[in-house]
């Protein structure tokens, strides 16, 4: 058995879509973010060095050259022969319209690259860069909007200095929907002051609104970060390794099976990773959630299913 027997994986909805393995390439190409650069705030999420989801850190190469790379990486592990191009490094709509069609085009020039995957802020995404997606699913692309939610709770976002609500990415999910983007919405596992009744209410909020696709992500400590200073002062304590496949496994069994899991685990570098150890282990984790679907017996969808329909009332800790 594999994870993909257990939940609906992005490469698997990839290759029934399109017949052949498609993957992401990863790309940083500059963008700041209006959370750090004084439009919205400074410094940044409590929780954000980019270099730990970045694929070139702070100093990105050019365009073609990080393609590049990524493709012959990709080779070495698969034979895909397609590929989107992942704006994945900050907020990848902060830019004039203009100035990201070229770059957006820039990047889908070659035959291979069927497609974008567009990862930003909820409240960083105009009309007018919604209209530009779309023309490019009209032009027969592949697009996704990623969207970092990461929590439903206004109370959470404030106490991360996230620098945006709930509400921004309700208009902005069900606008892009109307238009025939598919989104996906980044959750993170660990927030402080957030236990597993508050990943399980932002899950149904985000089901609740319309969406397409998900990403789980276990909250890490990494330097140079205002929660690594939370950390140190024992302010703030990670989750263990089994407590997120739990939280995963709980949170998968309550998807719906059409919903697409791109991701359902996240991990940093060794050199910036502060805490937890076990955030550095990808596969490690993968197969845990695995392991964990099998011996329950359940897979995606599990308790969405008609004799789970009612809900049961959720009761939030204080945070």
């Amino acid at each position: 058995m594999a994870l993909s027997d257990y939940i609906h994986t992005f490469g698997q909805h990839l290759l029934a879509q399109h017949g052949e393995r498609v993957h992401k390439i990863a790309l940083d190409v500059g963008f700041s973010c209006p959370n750090r650069d004084g439009s919205k705030g400074i410094g940044g999420c409590t929780f954000c060095n980019n270099s730990s989801f970045s694929p070139n850190g702070r100093t990105p190469n050019a365009l073609e050259s990080q393609l590049d790379s990524g493709r012959r990486a990709i080779a070495k592990r698969t034979r895909a022969k397609k590929y989107l191009a992942y704006f994945q490094a900050y907020t990848n709509t902060y830019a004039d319209v203009i100035e990201l069609d070229a770059l957006y085009r820039q990047a889908m020039r070659s035959h291979d690259i069927v497609g974008l995957s567009v990862g930003t802020r909820p409240d960083c995404v105009s009309p007018e860069v919604l209209d530009l997606l779309a023309r490019y699913r009209g032009e027969g692309r592949i697009v996704w909007l990623e969207l970092g939610l990461q929590s439903a709770f206004d109370d959470t976002l404030r106490r991360v200095n996230r620098g945006h609500g709930l509400k921004e990415y309700q208009d902005i999910a069900i606008a892009a929907r109307r238009r025939g983007i598919p989104v996906c919405a980044h959750l993170i596992l660990g927030l402080p002051g957030e236990n597993e009744a508050h990943y399980q209410t932002t899950l149904e909020t985000v089901l609740d609104i319309g969406v397409d696709g998900l990403k789980l992500h276990p909250l890490h400590v990494v330097k140079h970060t205002i929660l690594a200073a939370q950390w140190r002062r024992g302010e703030y304590l990670p989750l263990t390794r089994e407590a997120y496949i739990q939280h995963a496994c709980d949170l998968i069994e309550r998807t719906p099976e059409q919903i697409i899991f791109h991701r359902v685990t996240g991990t940093a570098p060794r050199d910036i990773l502060l805490s937890p150890d076990w955030c550095s282990q990808k596969w490690n984790i993968l197969n845990g959630i695995e392991h964990e679907l099998a011996r329950r017996g359940r897979r995606q969808g599990y308790l969405t299913q008609p004799q789970f329909s009612a809900t049961s009332e959720i009761i939030l800790d204080a945070a």
